[in-house]
């Protein structure tokens, strides 16, 4: 288990994780492997439940009495897990740029952003249209603002879903902003004013007739 999860939740409740990461398990299964009561195990699944970390999955029927239930990892538990997706999506920009050159990843990316834009129902309006990009970053895990401005719109996020890859590659956030172009429509111009390094945050101006 990564000593930074056992910071953010607990021994326990990380050690409680990694057994769910492996199988369904009942209160009963998870108390005789972590050395605890029911009662204690059932107080952390209670408050993962709440967190939307672990969820009810099934029942069991073990010999005798009523059937007990079986607890699982959500997805968003699952991804509490470390993942290898910087390390991969950021050697495939690099490789994109050695072969193909930096124009041609940045035309990749944007073909992605595009298309994760087009999946969004922008909404009739600028500011539903706007309102929906913004939706689209948050469900990406990154919290967003909506502010108004003299000349229309600023996207302002506070973090970035692809941080541990924008610091060494700029060219990402061309993906971030292709996807509130395709969402915002062609009467808008879009300006990326992305933070980088150790604090990253999203950030897109957006102005024109459709602001």
């Amino acid at each position: 288990m990564t000593n930074w999860l056992e910071r953010l939740i607990g021994e326990t409740q990380a050690r409680l994780l990694k057994l769910l990461r492996r199988s369904r398990h009942t209160i009963t299964e998870l108390a005789h492997a972590l050395g605890l009561t029911d009662n204690a195990v059932r107080m952390h699944v209670a408050a993962l439940h709440r967190d939307g970390i672990v969820e009810q999955i099934g029942t069991q029927r073990d010999t005798g009495g009523k059937p007990a239930r079986l607890y699982g990892l959500t997805r968003a538990g699952e991804e509490l897990f470390p993942k290898a997706y910087a390390l991969v999506l950021g050697k495939i920009v690099e490789e994109i740029v050695r072969t193909d050159g930096r124009a041609r990843a940045i035309e990749v990316l944007r073909a992605v952003g595009a298309q994760a834009g087009a999946a969004a129902h922008g909404g009739a309006s600028p500011k539903q249209r706007v309102e929906a990009a913004a939706d689209v970053f948050r469900s990406l895990g990154t919290d967003v603002d909506i502010q108004k401005t003299a000349d229309g719109w600023r996207l302002q996020g506070y973090g970035c879903p692809l941080s541990a890859v924008t610091s060494g590659h700029a060219e990402m956030c061309e993906l971030g902003k292709a996807l509130v172009e395709e969402i915002v429509g062609d009467d808008a111009r879009v300006t990326e004013c992305c933070q980088r390094g150790d604090h990253p945050r999203c950030t897109f101006e957006i102005v024109g007739d459709a602001a």
